[in-house]
């Protein structure tokens, strides 16, 4: 699930931040690709940033129907420069957390959750 939008990076982080509470995701994690890949390879690369989001909720029905599924959590969220002054975001579709793991109690989860992800998306 992605999505191009014709704002800068940083006003894109905002909104995406503003988009994902707003459909009951918090951000546990943020990993800054471009400044990891910075200080550890002296690379360059396009601004980009994985917002590691979560719904508590959701969080909670998917353990308990997989106590394993802590693998595949938190929701990715990629939010990249995509120069311009414009920036894409994607979204990992959480029904991959189903055929990963095989295990069909998790498509409702994966149904609520990838729901909840394309409305964040949309409101962008």
């Amino acid at each position: 699930m992605g999505k191009t939008l014709d704002v800068p990076f940083d006003d894109a982080m905002t909104s995406v931040r503003d988009a994902l509470a707003a459909q009951g995701f918090g951000v546990l994690t943020e990993i800054d690709m471009s400044a990891t890949l910075k200080q550890k390879l002296d690379v360059d690369i396009d601004r980009q940033v994985i917002l590691g989001a979560c719904n508590p909720p959701l969080a909670h029905r998917a353990l308990q129907a997989e106590a394993s599924i802590g693998l595949l959590l938190p929701c990715n969220v990629l939010v990249r420069d995509a120069g311009d002054g414009r920036t894409h975001v994607e979204a990992m579709d959480p029904h991959v957390m189903v055929s990963v793991t095989d295990n069909a109690e998790l498509g409702g989860v994966a149904d609520e959750a990838a729901e909840r992800l394309k409305k964040a998306l949309d409101s962008l």
